[in-house]
């Protein structure tokens, strides 16, 4: 989860001096933090943002199969072809893999980068009536859809929206106009995404000790843990942009 990933970073590197910063990414290939002292590591829905001296932001955000990887600065990390971050100080080593989004950016000017950001669901603040209003901007649009739309409610992926729809009985292809009760589905997610920010994997389900983790993630063609049904699996949204869905037709008819 992305938020626990921050707090990690946050712990090996806020307060303590660079001593590496390698970007493996042409454009910022030739940028060198050396020296400079990381403030902080916050996350602002999927986005991850490292914070140094001098009104310097580094930007990342992991995508579908980026990771970082913290441990003891016992040496140069090998030359893997995946990497594209470094950032070390004389205690712990943080290395991004397959970064979906590399940048150095102003603090002052964050901003303009992320401010398309809708309200964070883990945000102690998080806005429910704004997420309810920005969903609500298009009717039409499928609740599937308008859920990963990072301009409406920041942090939702296909598992919190999977389990989120799955527990109000709501299919993902409804619109959004049809839904009734649309802020009680918004508060939801964000008391899924709290409950779970700290734990490694995902619980949903409240019964963990029974391996009954998830209700529907990962779970297509086995049968829904409350009805019976098969749960069924699909592509959601236009061709350039589809996402797996999953979901039980029995609890959550069409």
């Amino acid at each position: 989860m992305v938020w626990r990933t921050g707090r990690q970073l946050h712990d090996a590197l806020a307060g303590r001096v660079l001593v590496r910063s390698d970007f493996r990414v042409p454009r910022y290939a030739t940028t060198d933090l050396t020296g400079r002292t990381v403030t902080e590591t916050v996350s602002r829905g999927k986005h991850l943002l490292t914070r140094v001296d001098g009104d310097v932001t580094v930007h990342t955000h992991l995508k579908m199969d980026g990771s970082w990887r913290i441990g003891r600065a016992t040496g140069y990390p090998q030359g893997d072809h995946r990497i594209r971050l470094v950032l070390a100080n004389e205690q712990w080593q943080a290395v991004g893999f397959l970064l979906g989004v590399v940048e150095v950016i102003r603090t002052s000017r964050e901003e303009a980068a992320l401010g398309h950001l809708g309200p964070d669901l883990l945000d102690p603040a998080f806005d429910a009536g704004e997420a309810v209003h920005r969903l609500q901007s298009e009717p039409n649009r499928t609740i599937g859809e308008a859920l990963l739309d990072q301009r409406n409610l920041a942090g939702i992926g296909t598992i919190y929206r999977a389990e989120t729809l799955f527990l109000r009985g709501v299919s993902p292809w409804r619109p959004v106009g049809e839904i009734d009760d649309l802020r009680g589905l918004v508060q939801l997610a964000q008391r899924l995404l709290d409950a779970n920010r700290s734990r490694a994997g995902t619980v949903t389900t409240g019964n963990p000790a029974r391996g009954a983790q998830l209700w529907v993630y990962g779970r297509a063609g086995q049968p829904c843990r409350r009805c019976g049904t098969p749960i069924r699996r699909g592509e959601l949204g236009p061709a350039l942009e589809e996402r797996v869905a999953v979901w039980c037709p029995g609890c959550q008819p069409a």
